[in-house]
């Protein structure tokens, strides 16, 4: 039997790795690749996101980790954009706040006098694949949305509570409103990774 390929997913978020798993699992299968997240190497030292742009950060850490390993490595970078703030978060939505609250507080905040109309938004994210020998490919996916008054569901992560989509089938729901199956096949990370998931089948074989 042809021994499985590992395919590090270079991130140590928990939440993300399990996202990430669950999603290329459903689209690759678990028979030929094995996933491990950055947790499993913990003598490399994760670079710093100093990227201008989602898909910069994402190529930087896919690029960190396939080197110090010589694995084939995905990374992503994704985040919140939302047009009355100029696009901000962007690439600092993690680093919006200490904490998924304070982060969500900060941007309900710096809404607080924005009507229903202006509050479009949407989630983006750039995966990068990497392989041992530096060859890198990237593939984006993102999610249409707004900013809600409030936040709303309990599910997911991050900005999930205060998104609401505004895409069949699921309007007028945040993505804390659903379940991990609903958010993964409509979210941004979802389908840049199933996006990126036939370059992985490819080298893979």
């Amino acid at each position: 039997m042809k021994p499985k390929m590992i395919l590090l997913i270079a991130t140590n978020n928990r939440h993300k790795i399990e996202e990430l798993r669950d999603i290329l699992i459903a689209t690759l299968g678990d028979d030929v690749v094995e996933l491990k997240g950055a947790d499993a190497f913990p003598d490399v030292v994760p670079p710093e996101e100093t990227g201008e742009t989602f898909e910069a950060n994402a190529i930087i850490k896919a690029r960190a980790y396939a080197k110090a390993t010589g694995l084939l490595t995905l990374a992503d970078d994704s985040g919140l954009v939302v047009d009355a703030l100029d696009g901000r978060p962007g690439v600092q939505s993690a680093r919006y706040g200490p904490n998924s609250k304070a982060r969500n507080e900060r941007v309900l905040n710096e809404m607080a006098r924005v009507p229903a109309e202006q509050r479009t938004a949407r989630f983006v994210c750039v995966a990068a694949l990497v392989d041992p020998k530096g060859k890198t490919q990237t593939r984006t996916g993102t999610v249409e949305g707004k900013i809600t008054f409030s936040p709303r569901g309990d599910n997911g992560f991050g900005y999930d509570p205060i998104f609401e989509l505004v895409e069949q089938p699921y309007v007028g729901f945040t993505t804390a409103q659903l379940t991990s199956n609903q958010k993964n096949s409509i979210s941004h990370r979802g389908r840049a990774l199933r996006a990126i998931a036939p370059l992985v089948s490819e080298l893979i074989k």
